[in-house]
């Protein structure tokens, strides 16, 4: 196989793995969405403390996000 498609198979693949974490990336967030009472995000809220900061931090930036955007 020749470097350039050595190449453009990489940037294809790349491309592909992107567009992909960008679709379960805009899934999660709607579903974090459909919490839309004080009572489910603290629900939530208290299911996302149970995990480690590692795993919590995704979540609890796409909560900001939204929480931000509520108040707008």
């Amino acid at each position: 196989m020749s470097h350039a498609r050595t190449t453009l198979t990489v940037l294809h693949s790349t491309l592909a793995h992107r567009r992909s974490t960008r679709r379960q990336h805009l899934q999660l967030r709607r579903e974090l969405a459909a919490y839309d009472t004080s009572a489910a995000r603290a629900d939530l809220n208290a299911t996302v403390a149970r995990h480690t900061p590692e795993q919590a931090e995704p979540v609890q930036r796409i909560l900001t996000d939204l929480a931000y955007s509520r108040r707008r």
